[in-house]
């Protein structure tokens, strides 16, 4: 299955952009994930790569591994497009609530916002927006535009013709842009207050923030590199804008936040049963894309739940088992990673498969 396409941030120079009840080992558990690790250097081409394995079922583990010193455990780093599964737990907090319903549409939410140019916000509902099959164009797919708020992000992409009809899938950072929005305006709280208030503080994310107009990172981190396409060298990207991200990627995070984030919404800790069942139903994409969070079955026929995150400088990708109690985040301090779906289905299928497959020799 392909992985859908992540956010890319444009800065100026640059194109677009303890869990459950059993005992966690202390000690490095050598998980065969591990092994692919040096692929995403050497195959790959990222400086350094790490990834944070956790099981707390049978044989609990808990690994971290990296490749070099570039990088650390405790590093905060941009995370992407992971963004959207916490603003589309946000809004089905709000569906549980009787807040919203799926079937509202933006116009009523938000009048006026989406017209013109074959673009009718009248058609779109909030499951449409979740889901990416609202037909909206794509802001983040025009390198000649850079808005720095949602609204203007919405202007960007009404400047051009749907991508297709609603109902057809197609990944548009547009959709999230204006769930932002939508959360504004029923909660009167930006989405970054209610992700902080229903998420972060509940699950002692202390390592997960949404910076705003903030330009660094908070400390610790390391850095971020983009690789010029003119002379092929790595460039530091550490610092951006991220309010051309918004919604749709602006998430700063940990391994460790990431893998408990995914473990608690999974394990049902942050959304009632009803609300979880519609976060996993692809009816609509047909297995392709769940309401902000994606199935990808692995090679042995085990599906992992998660979603990648792709911001200048930054790589990351969590997957978790449907119940919660298996987690990985690996990331690369780059955005620029090379062969990425076939490097990324072989290291998940080796944490996640009884039987991994083997690494290919160099």
């Amino acid at each position: 299955m392909p992985i859908p396409r992540a956010l890319l941030v444009a800065p100026l120079l640059l194109t677009l952009f303890g869990l459950g009840s059993a005992p966690l080992s202390s000690e490095p558990h050598p998980t065969p994930a591990t092994a692919y690790l040096p692929r995403l250097v050497t195959e790959g081409g990222a400086p350094t790569a790490t990834l944070l394995a956790r099981r707390v079922s049978s044989a609990p583990y808990d690994t971290y591994r990296s490749t070099g010193p570039g990088i650390r455990r405790s590093d905060r780093f941009r995370a992407g497009s992971v963004t959207k599964t916490f603003v589309a737990t946000v809004v089905l907090q709000l569906v549980g609530e009787r807040r919203l319903r799926l079937s509202d549409t933006v116009e009523r939410l938000l009048p006026g916002l989406v017209h013109g140019n074959g673009n009718n916000g009248r058609r779109i509902t909030l499951r449409a927006l979740l889901g990416h099959t609202s037909g909206l164009y794509d802001y983040t797919a025009d390198p000649s535009a850079h808005p720095l708020s949602a609204t203007a992000a919405v202007r960007v992409a009404l400047a051009h013709r749907p991508t297709g009809a609603p109902g057809h899938y197609a990944y548009s950072n547009t959709d999230y842009a204006v769930l932002g929005l939508v959360v504004q305006r029923v909660t009167g709280h930006g989405y970054a207050a209610e992700i902080r208030d229903r998420v972060l503080t509940p699950l002692r994310l202390t390592g997960t923030s949404l910076p705003g107009a903030r330009t660094a990172l908070p400390s610790p981190h390391g850095r971020g590199y983009t690789r010029d396409p003119d002379d092929g060298r790595l460039r530091d990207v550490t610092v951006l804008d991220p309010r051309t991200a918004g919604a749709a990627g602006e998430l700063i995070s940990t391994l460790d936040d990431l893998n408990r984030f995914y473990a608690a919404l999974l394990g049902g800790r942050l959304l009632a049963p009803a609300q979880l069942e519609l976060l996993l139903n692809t009816r609509a994409t047909h297995g392709v894309y769940g309401l902000g969070i994606y199935p990808q079955r692995l090679s042995c026929g085990v599906t992992v739940w998660g979603h990648n995150g792709h911001i200048a400088g930054s790589h990351v990708r969590t997957a978790a088992t449907r119940d919660g109690l298996h987690t990985l985040t690996y990331r690369v301090d780059t955005d620029t990673l090379a062969d990425t779906e076939t490097l990324e289905s072989g290291l998940l299928d080796a944490e996640f498969c009884d039987r991994p497959r083997k690494p290919r020799s160099s």
